[in-house]
């Protein structure tokens, strides 16, 4: 007790002290405490102004990309570009104007990079510590940009089941037109020079068949027992005269010398050999069994806005789903082996080689049902494969086919879980249009499902942004 006494004893005469001791303790702590709340106040504006330049320098660089990647200005304006977009921005934050400085601006050709480095000279609030009165705040940042052409094929389901229904007030039809007109806007509408559009997009409606329109040269008439082949281009005139006149310009899948379905691309005019090894051209079959023609013709590759939004307008809903023959003109529109036969149609340039360096090809299939027939089945198929099996066999093969030569594949499940569809016809149509789709990624979803119109326009949306993100990235 004596200790802990002497102790109390002490801190009591400190206390009663009036000397100048506790003065100078005291006037040395509120100097440090000062020094400490300035070197706070420096530290806070320093923070501040390193995060409003950092936003300023992102948003300056990533629209300048976006610019070149869209064709609205040259690689040799970017710097221009960069540096008007810091001058209209520089008092962001607590920055004041002029105050931002370029220090350079590199554009990376083989990296397709655009880096911006930056400084402000910050004049402090507290110049403490021999600071100075200024400090240099410094920001950098890159962004990606592409000058990739951008090929879009989008095969659009109009079979009979997407007919507007009163009773359930639903407009299917209606619900697809809007969707798919919106994204054929967006998509477009990244188009800065008409005469050199970076994004044209095909539009391939399917029900039973497709109606090939302008391409029905590229078509092979069946007749009932007749072959399933062009005559042999060796063929006497008259026997290539004595083709089977043409009911309408739909077709159905292309079938091999054997009767089998093709999945190749190739194109119409492509040789082939028959079983007598003769040459004939590889036209696409129109099968005599077909019933119904959509009206609403395929439209190859174009920048031409109106054309495609008159197309889609035109839709009309009516008869089954050959998803298998959709997928088949949908690979042909993105095709190089299609070039020639489109351009002597008229119907544009046709499509680009496939080389992913230059051009980001990318399909979309849309429907809301059952893939349910097919003319042909595979050759590795069994005998005993029903119409909905080969058509679903078919897309799966050709899709394969698609992803393998570079296409990147989006799909969408339409209102799938309607309850006119048994359990086993939802998984069927969930199954292939998963199974078509590209491999998802940790950016980028590829296969969609909607039960609303609104919810497809999403999906169409959420699908036009992933393809510029496929144009800056693969």
């Amino acid at each position: 007790m004596r200790n802990y006494g002497g102790l109390v004893h002490a801190v009591g005469g400190f206390a009663r002290d009036r000397g100048g001791n506790f003065a100078i303790l005291f006037g040395f702590a509120a100097s440090v405490l000062a020094l400490a709340a300035g070197f706070s106040v420096n530290i806070s504006q320093l923070y501040n102004a390193r995060s409003s330049l950092q936003g300023v320098v992102d948003a300056a660089v990533t629209s300048t990309a976006r610019d070149l990647t869209t064709g609205a200005i040259k690689e040799a304006d970017a710097n221009k570009s960069v540096q008007a977009f810091l001058d209209a921005n520089s008092m962001a934050g607590i920055l004041q104007a002029d105050q931002v400085v370029l220090d350079r601006l590199t554009v990376n050709r083989t990296a397709s990079t655009v880096q911006a480095d930056v400084h402000a000279d910050l004049a402090l609030f507290f110049p403490i510590f021999g600071m100075g009165d200024t400090k240099r705040v410094t920001a950098s940042t890159t962004a990606l940009y592409s000058d990739k052409r951008v090929e879009v094929a989008m095969m659009l389901d109009v079979t009979g089941s997407m007919a507007a229904n009163w009773w359930a007030k639903t407009d299917k039809i209606g619900d697809l037109q809007a969707a798919a007109s919106g994204a054929v806007e967006d998509l477009l509408n990244n188009n800065i020079d008409p005469q050199n559009p970076r994004v044209r997009v095909a539009v391939v409606p399917y029900a039973e068949a497709v109606n090939t329109g302008g391409l029905a040269e590229s078509v092979f008439v069946e007749q009932a027992g007749g072959p399933n082949l062009p005559a042999a281009l060796d063929a006497p005139i008259n026997v290539n005269s004595s083709a089977p006149r043409r009911p309408d310009k739909c077709a159905t899948e292309r079938k091999d010398k054997d009767g089998y379905a093709d999945y190749s691309s190739d194109g119409p005019s492509e040789p082939r050999k028959n079983n007598q090894g003769q040459y004939y051209p590889a036209k696409v079959n129109r099968d005599d069994r077909m019933k119904t023609c959509p009206k609403p013709e395929l439209i190859p590759l174009t920048a031409d806005k109106q054309t495609l939004l008159s197309t889609i307008a035109s839709f009309k809903a009516d008869g089954v789903t050959a998803g298998g023959i959709a997928v088949q003109w949908g690979y042909y529109m993105l095709s190089p082996d299609w070039r020639s036969t489109i351009a002597a149609a008229r119907l544009g340039t046709g499509p680009a080689d496939f080389d992913s360096r230059k051009v980001a090809k990318v399909a979309i299939l849309m429907t809301d049902g059952q893939f349910n027939t097919a003319f042909a089945g595979g050759r590795s198929a069994p005998r005993s494969q029903n119409a909905g099996q080969m058509s679903r066999s078919n897309a799966e093969n050709i899709c394969d086919n698609m992803k393998r030569d570079g296409i990147e594949i989006f799909t969408i499940g339409f209102d799938l879980d309607d309850p006119s569809m048994t359990a086993t016809e939802r998984d069927q149509a969930k199954s292939v249009l998963q199974d078509c789709s590209t491999a998802d990624t940790s950016t980028l979803k590829h296969y969609y499902e909607a039960a609303t119109g609104p919810e497809l326009d999403d999906a169409f949306s959420a699908i036009v942004q992933n393809i510029e993100r496929l144009a800056l990235t693969k």
